[in-house]
């Protein structure tokens, strides 16, 4: 978790060092650095859906060997 909020960090650093550099003008690029992410969302949001539906098995798979390693995790914690 640590590592996806740092990445959420740094890309917004970098959206607003970008949108600053071309522009020129702070406000606009806060307001870029705010509504990029927004925007990223939702699509990502769309995306997972159509992609869910194109390969089912394909999540299936996924949620799976998530839950193996997860299982497995688990298990080294009690052992240990």
């Amino acid at each position: 978790m640590a590592k996806s909020v740092t990445f959420g960090v740094v890309h917004l650093g970098i959206a607003f060092g970008v949108t600053g550099a071309l522009t020129g003008n702070v406000s606009i690029a806060g307001a870029v650095t705010m509504v990029e992410p927004v925007c990223n969302t939702v699509a990502h949001h769309f995306l997972d859906c159509g992609w869910a539906r194109r390969h089912p098995a394909a999540g299936l798979a996924a949620s799976m060997s998530e839950l193996d390693a997860q299982t497995a995790s688990g298990r080294q914690h009690v052992l240990a």
